[in-house]
């Protein structure tokens, strides 16, 4: 799904004022400010189940008191193949995340009970088939087979991991992206992957974007203190990040036959897992 796309989508779902709607970000959604609302047109219409989770997520956290993005709608909708969903919009941030503005919020959501409704495991690999498929004949077959290979150790691997921290509910996606910071402090945002699972999941997150990403030591440090554990002390931590960057290297495949720029990423990422260099870094995309 381009931005042409997601905008045709937009405008079949009647929302008011969207023919000025801002792009605000293009991955597994689209992403538009409608005014004082935020609409997220989902890729296709597999996604419709998770984008009304992520809603009951949004609703179960306000009730819990913890900050997070609120939702304007009740439900979402499917236009022509597409979820969409509407959310209130956040005031403009005034400055940055940082890591240790998530770790705050992660203590919180890992504090939490579990839901009045069903949380899916944390399935990280779950996406790749589908994305693979997205990227059909734009990357090589053979690297295709390989992340499938990878993808299937790594599900074995993970499901054996005795865990450090009680299970429960995660985050799924914590990076400091998904933070916003309001003038009344940071805002939980992209609520889609919230599961129940090992919380190492939203630990390991951090230490990959050390790793492969580049974030500076001092701000990690600041993150592990803030939360207050370092998941590189875990056993387990090698398998959640290999199980992580082959989901990774997966997404980033599924924008290879319209995007350049994926097809030299992918290429960068795969390769380095092909010959198992850890030092290699990977860029945002």
């Amino acid at each position: 799904m381009d931005e042409a796309r997601a905008r045709e989508v937009l405008a079949q779902a009647e929302v008011a004022g969207a023919a000025g709607a801002r792009l605000l970000a293009l991955g597994e959604n689209a992403v538009f400010a409608v005014g004082e609302l935020v609409v997220k047109v989902g890729r296709d219409a597999e996604l419709l189940e998770r984008a009304r989770r992520e809603l009951a997520v949004a609703g179960w956290l306000e009730r819990a008191g913890v900050p997070a993005v609120r939702a304007a709608s009740a439900d979402a909708s499917l236009v022509d193949g597409h979820p969409v969903t509407v959310w209130h919009r956040l005031p403009d941030a005034v400055r940055p995340a940082e890591p240790r503005d998530l770790a705050g919020l992660l203590r919180l959501v890992h504090a939490l009970p579990a839901p009045p409704f069903v949380l899916p495991p944390r399935d990280l690999l779950s996406g790749v088939e589908r994305w693979l498929r997205l990227a059909g004949d734009a990357i090589d077959p053979a690297d295709a087979a390989y992340l499938r290979e990878r993808r299937d150790g790594f599900a074995a691997a993970a499901a054996a991991l005795t865990p450090h921290l009680p299970p429960g509910p995660v985050h799924g996606d914590a990076l400091p992206r998904n933070v916003h910071i309001t003038p009344e402090g940071p805002v939980l945002i992209d609520l889609e992957t919230f599961s129940t699972d090992l919380r190492e999941h939203d630990l390991v997150v951090m230490a990959l974007s050390h790793d492969r990403y580049a974030l500076p030591t001092p701000a990690y440090d600041a993150f592990t203190a803030a939360y207050g554990w370092d998941v590189r002390a875990w056993s387990g931590c090698a398998t959640l990040r290999g199980a992580r960057e082959t989901a990774s290297c997966a997404w980033v495949a599924q924008h290879t036959p319209t995007n350049p720029k994926a097809r030299t990423e992918f290429s960068r990422r795969v390769a380095s897992l092909r010959t198992g260099d850890e030092s290699v870094r990977w860029y945002p995309f």
